[in-house]
């Protein structure tokens, strides 16, 4: 039904815009758009989903905020996980190798990215 009445309004729309039938034509159908949006049965339902959505919004907000905290927590985790293993790995090559003379800054830090990788 949704459907539907979504393509009566683009079919609507799109003969009003590409429309050659000038101003009368568009006219008329202003004036019958208007009385269809001011039939009381469309504003009675109008009004009836506009309740429905104020009654609804909280919980659907607060649905959200909480899928939202599980992500940001499952994202913190993973990031943490793979930091910890990252360090863990790094710690243990260092360990098992022996130190070498600094010879520069240089050297070290290319020693240490290619440790990580």
């Amino acid at each position: 039904m949704k459907g539907k009445i979504l393509l009566v309004v683009g079919l609507g729309i799109g003969y009003v815009l590409g429309t050659r039938a000038g101003r009368e034509k568009y006219e008329k159908i202003k004036a019958t758009a208007g009385k269809l949006w001011n039939d009381p049965r469309i504003t009675q339902q109008r009004h009836n989903a506009e309740d429905f959505v104020k009654d609804k919004a909280p919980d659907v907000a607060e649905f959200l905020a909480d899928g939202a905290k599980k992500v940001v927590k499952q994202v913190a985790s993973s990031k943490s996980n793979k930091t910890e293993s990252v360090e863990a790995t790094t710690t243990s090559s260092a360990a098992k190798k022996k130190p070498a003379t600094k010879k520069s800054s240089s050297s070290t830090s290319t020693t240490k990215s290619t440790n990580s990788k």
